[in-house]
């Protein structure tokens, strides 16, 4: 976290935190990045989720669309990382459930 962590960074995580709901998210998202960007963050997640159910890498590819690489760079983060992929995936599968 503190390898990017910046003012200008603590205002993007405020500004995403004041979103009230998944229309605001959309509408926000859709302005700051582009399309290909969320498709990708999107995909990412989705990444995550299927190393986590220990889906094999050239299946995790073929549902998802995602290179070998980015497969890689996913399991790196969730393996070295600082547990946000763990932390969302969470939260996610604990709101399905309800």
């Amino acid at each position: 976290m503190e390898k990017f962590k910046t003012k200008l960074t603590d205002n993007l995580i405020k500004a995403i935190l004041s979103l009230e709901n998944e229309k605001e998210c959309y509408k926000f998202f859709e302005d700051i990045c582009t399309i290909k960007e969320i498709q990708d963050i999107a995909q990412r997640l989705e990444v995550a989720r299927l190393l986590g159910e220990g889906r094999a890498y050239n299946d995790v590819a073929k549902k998802t669309g995602a290179s070998t690489a980015t497969i890689s760079r996913v399991n790196k983060c969730i393996t070295y990382g600082s547990g946000g992929y763990e932390l969302i995936l969470k939260r996610l599968e604990n709101k399905d459930d309800k």
